[in-house]
């Protein structure tokens, strides 16, 4: 294909920023329509890009290359491959359902919509940039955008929206200052003096070849996994998360939890097990002992949890735990699952927000205990929230369960105990989610509720796309587990190098 679809797909929300800032503060409902038409341009091109994805070939597809820091060995370099093709397009999914959940913003259309299509833009950089300066650039990008956003739109409840992202920014900035140490070293380490690159597939030649040092490697991964960690919420890292996932607006909860933990989990992988595998490989146990803890002590949080958004926030804690194990199995199969669980996680925790972003705006409380009986005035939320609360808990026929069923698989393979302790987590999660939905749905009819207004037409569009992939790709697995395993098989022989490196942890 020799349209540029990947600049495409990242700039159509850049052009709908500039159109927007042409746009008076007044015309709201054009302003509007006009982020969405961005990302439904977004949404299209991803879908083409990922439908075209030859799965048979594999490698980096749709390459796109310019000079840019010809000095430092930067380049605008662009491309996908099997692992980041279906992250773009649950970038577009995320994106284009959050600008419809975000249809009764009434404050600040005109920046709020600037911003958030600005953070979307960020994520989209950052899945296909297949330069690591590039992708350092837009994963930094992401941060300002959400601290903007939660402050000014944010709601109020338990924490004040300013101390929720004042908390999730400096979190993230400081396991970014971590993050880039160890990116930087791993630039010098593994490049001699004069051949300077940024190319992550040459460093991760270099990384597969032994050029750096071992001991440098273990020291350029626990610097990275810091900041890929904070990001992705692994215990202990995980604080600033679900008070930022209760600050921050509809919209941007979607794209936290569906989007900006999958950057760190997708940099640990992408960045960490390709680019320093010997440090993968030391502290890949240590990375497992405490994702197990973040599965279940998360898990726990949210069978005392009253506040639906806090709900949803530790239990998104808790699947990315799930994640991370996938993670450092280095395992094909667990591989497979963990990038697999990166999209059905995303797409779930996007629809779980978007319902409760709907009976927040309408009835303004989140408290499990206020809503009893909420299906009968608003039966079309309630689908949203049973598929969503369905897919937590892994039901068979939705994406969720192949995605955990493969992690699992996976890792009884490396970790057994890990696992065992793991599965443990889906009987806490059926506690936690049926009891969410029964006692805010299914209770007797409350006449307060009465006047509440179900999912209107802008509203539904999150609702009929995001459940539409969760139930599409739980039926035909094979359409996405297909494209996601020509990115994970090519690792063959480097995490057969991984196996058999000495370490000086044992298995868990």
């Amino acid at each position: 294909m020799s349209l540029p679809i990947l600049s495409l797909i990242l700039f159509a929300p850049i052009v709908g920023v500039a159109v927007i800032l042409c746009l008076p503060q007044t015309a709201g409902r054009m302003i509007k329509m006009v982020a969405g038409g961005a990302m439904w341009i977004c949404f299209a091109l991803s879908a083409i890009m990922f439908m075209n994805y030859d799965w048979r070939t594999g490698g980096v597809q749709f390459t796109e290359i310019a000079a840019w820091l010809p000095d430092a060995g930067a380049s605008y370099h662009l491309g996908v491959d099997g692992i980041s093709a279906p992250l773009t397009l649950l970038m577009s999914v995320v994106g284009l359902s959050g600008v419809y959940s975000s249809w009764r913003i009434d404050k600040r259309i005109k920046e709020y919509f600037v911003l958030f299509l600005l953070l979307v833009a960020g994520v989209a950089g950052a899945f296909v940039a297949r330069d690591l300066l590039l992708f350092l650039l837009f994963y930094e990008v992401v941060v300002i955008p959400m601290y903007i956003l939660i402050v000014v739109w944010g709601s109020t409840k338990r924490v004040t929206k300013e101390y929720a992202g004042m908390k999730l920014v400096v979190y993230l900035l400081i396991g970014s200052g971590f993050m880039l140490a160890g990116v930087f070293s791993l630039y010098v380490l593994a490049n001699p003096a004069g051949q300077r690159t940024f190319d992550m597939a040459a460093l991760a030649a270099q990384g597969l070849n032994g050029a750096i040092a071992p001991e440098h490697q273990i020291v350029s991964f626990f610097l990275m996994m810091l900041g890929f960690a904070t990001l992705a919420s692994m215990w202990p890292f995980h604080y600033w998360s679900p008070d930022g996932h209760a600050g921050a607006p509809t919209a941007v909860s979607m794209v936290h939890a569906g989007l900006l933990k999958k950057l760190g989990a997708y940099g640990l992988l992408r960045v960490g097990l390709l680019m320093v595998p010997v440090g993968f490989k030391f502290w890949a146990p240590m990375m497992a002992a405490f994702a197990t803890v973040s599965v279940i002590y998360a898990a726990f949080i949210c069978l005392t949890q009253s506040d639906l958004k806090y709900m949803v926030g530790f239990s998104s804690v808790s699947h990315m735990g799930y994640i991370v194990i996938g993670i450092a199995t280095a395992d094909v199969i667990g591989l497979n699952g963990a990038v697999a669980n990166m999209f059905a996680h995303g797409i779930m925790t996007a629809l779980f927000f978007s319902m409760i972003g709907h009976v927040y705006n309408t009835a303004h409380t989140r408290d499990i205990k206020d809503l009893g009986g909420l299906a009968h005035q608003m039966p079309k939320a309630a689908v949203g929230f049973m598929i969503a609360g369905m897919a937590s808990l892994g039901l068979p026929g939705l994406l969720s369960f192949i995605a955990e069923f493969t992690i699992f698989t996976g890792t009884f393979e490396t970790y057994p105990v890990v696992a065992v302790v793991a599965i443990s987590g889906i009987i806490l999660t059926a506690l936690y989610v049926l009891r969410a939905l029964a006692d805010a749905l299914f209770g007797p009819r409350l006449a307060k509720w009465d006047s509440l207004p179900d999912l209107k037409l802008p509203e539904m569009v999150p609702l009929v796309l995001l459940s539409a992939f969760l139930i599409f790709f739980g039926f035909f697995p094979s359409l996405l587990m297909d494209v996601i395993n020509s990115g994970i098989e090519p690792m063959t022989p480097l995490l057969a190098k991984i196996k058999t490196a000495a370490t000086l942890w044992g298995g868990l």
